[in-house]
């Protein structure tokens, strides 16, 4: 073979090489393209799928953890001093929910269920017991009646029960009390003439075992990207409590299931009806839980800004006057009137005004965040941690003249909702992951072999042809037909001149080889 000939074939493997490459990486294109879509397919909330069963009965533990502020200097507090206040906590409960009453409706492009908590105490995850560790706090239920008392002759029956009651405006209550409710003194003296004010109060009163009402959510088979998005909640595609179309849109899903093919640019929405309203979430940091990548989201501080820092949550003030700062979020118009105040745990993320009033408050990001660790091709949650604060707007309030050096924003509890993905469901998504990353990377596996191979043949066609120039520089002394040393000889020298000729054979004379028949 020719140089030049050589060299059309090796450009031609090349090519060649190169057209398989191309095509490689297409392959592993449409591959992966493939792939998405059937994860699209896979991941919705209908009966067979990957997802439904655990999505229906969530296997990992969820823990919640109650913590409260006991105040310490209650008369000095009324008096016009600074209220100080001492963390009691974690009173610990392994949650169970479970989706109820499931049903598909549209054709399985939509779902409906109830969302069914209930709540056991663990007493090794706590501080103590609810039922005889005491809380002194606000007394609520009074807050509530004040508040609502328009006009002198109301303030005055008020006044009246508030006297006969014994009612103050702080109480002391056990744990248990506090969370799944005690009668009420006040509240049962003005039951009696108005039936449809409860009795008891408490916190976390008529939610164990309880729902928050029917959900309608969107299965993902018709997008993706509608998986597990809430369309109505108690029959009503919107809220009614604010007073903007915006503050009372019903957006994202109820932080159970999120899309599948997660992007770090994208908003994540969260309807809460704790919150009585949607919040949104932003991508923060990649991190890694049991070996599982996730995105983690957490809500910016836009999200409870004031109306001067973000004119869009304007329709979350109750009235001009009541509109608070950025960190709070007063939920009175879906808790009955009463003055509640919502915001993330020790004000974080608030004006500093707020933690500033109360002597006991530190807000810190490592323990008082509320943010999911989403994988994000899948969108399971593997860790979680919500966190929001119960605080009560004490403020001057008149007819009351104990109110009279009061406007503060008081803490009543913390809680922090939590779940961390377990060992078995850790493995059912890693098994997952790797299913998805050998076929989207099959074709990019060969077209590796396909590349080492050329390389592996450009190096044997490289020492091959040395290895043929090599031979074409021998020079053989040997003839090809001496068979014995004897006869090495393929001359001789005639004579001593020929000995010295310093030319050694520039002239030779050729021995004659002697004739047989002589």
């Amino acid at each position: 073979m020719t140089r030049r000939s050589c060299a059309v074939y090796v450009v031609g493997i090349i090519c060649a090489h190169l057209l398989v490459i191309g095509i490689g990486l297409f392959v592993a294109q449409t591959f992966r393209t493939l792939m998405h879509n059937r994860l699209k397919k896979e991941i919705v909330l209908v009966e067979g799928s990957r997802v439904f069963a655990s999505w229906k009965t969530p296997p990992p533990p969820v823990y919640m953890e109650f913590f409260f502020f006991n105040v310490t200097n209650v008369q000095e507090f009324l008096e016009g001093a600074k209220p100080v206040l001492d963390q009691v906590g974690p009173y610990t409960y392994r949650e169970y929910r479970y989706k109820d009453n499931v049903s598909m409706v549209e054709n399985d492009t939509m779902v409906s269920a109830y969302n069914t908590k209930s709540f056991v105490f663990m007493r090794e995850r706590s501080v103590g017991d609810p039922a005889e560790d005491n809380i002194t706090t606000v007394n609520i239920p009074l807050w509530a009646v004040m508040s609502k008392a328009k006009g002198f002759m109301k303030v005055t029956m008020v006044n009246f029960m508030i006297s006969a009651t014994g009612s103050q405006l702080f109480t002391t209550r056990t744990v248990d009390e506090l969370l799944w409710g005690y009668e009420d003194p006040l509240l049962s003296r003005i039951s009696q003439s108005s039936p449809e004010v409860e009795k008891i109060f408490g916190l976390m009163y008529k939610k164990n075992g309880s729902n928050d009402g029917e959900f309608v959510y969107h299965t993902g088979v018709q997008n993706y990207m509608d998986y597990g998005r809430v369309e109505t909640w108690k029959g009503q595609s919107e809220l009614t409590f604010w007073s903007t179309e915006q503050s009372n849109s019903i957006n994202g899903s109820d932080g159970s299931a999120f899309h599948p093919l997660l992007d770090k640019n994208e908003r994540i929405y969260i309807f809460t009806p704790d919150l009585c309203r949607t919040i949104y979430m932003e991508f923060e940091k990649d991190v890694e839980v049991n070996g599982i990548p996730a995105y983690r989201f957490t809500p910016p501080r836009s999200v409870l800004a004031s109306k001067e820092e973000n004119p869009a949550n304007e329709g979350f003030c109750v009235t001009p006057q009541e509109c608070l700062g950025t960190g709070l979020l007063k939920v009175s118009p879906c808790r009955k009137g009463a003055p509640v105040v919502a915001s993330f745990p020790h004000f974080y993320l608030a004006d500093d005004q707020y933690p500033d009033a109360i002597e006991g408050m530190s807000p810190q990001r490592e323990h008082h965040q509320t943010f999911l660790d989403l994988n994000p091709t899948t969108g399971v949650i593997v860790r979680a941690n919500k966190r929001a604060q119960i605080n009560v707007l004490l403020s001057r309030m008149s007819g009351f003249p104990k109110t009279r050096n009061l406007n503060t924003v008081f803490p009543v509890m913390f809680l922090n909702e939590s779940v961390v993905i377990d060992d078995a469901s850790a493995a059912r998504v890693q098994k997952l992951l790797l299913i998805v990353t050998l076929v989207s990377n099959f074709p990019l596996i060969l077209v590796g072999l396909g590349v080492i191979m050329l390389l592996v043949f450009i190096i044997l066609l490289l020492r091959a042809r040395r290895q043929k120039n090599e031979v074409k520089r021998i020079v053989f002394t040997k003839p090809t037909y001496a068979t014995s040393a004897e006869d090495d000889t393929s001359y001789s020298p005639v004579n001593d001149k020929e000995k010295d000729d310093p030319q050694n054979g520039t002239y030779i004379g050729l021995t004659p080889k002697p004739d047989p028949q002589a």
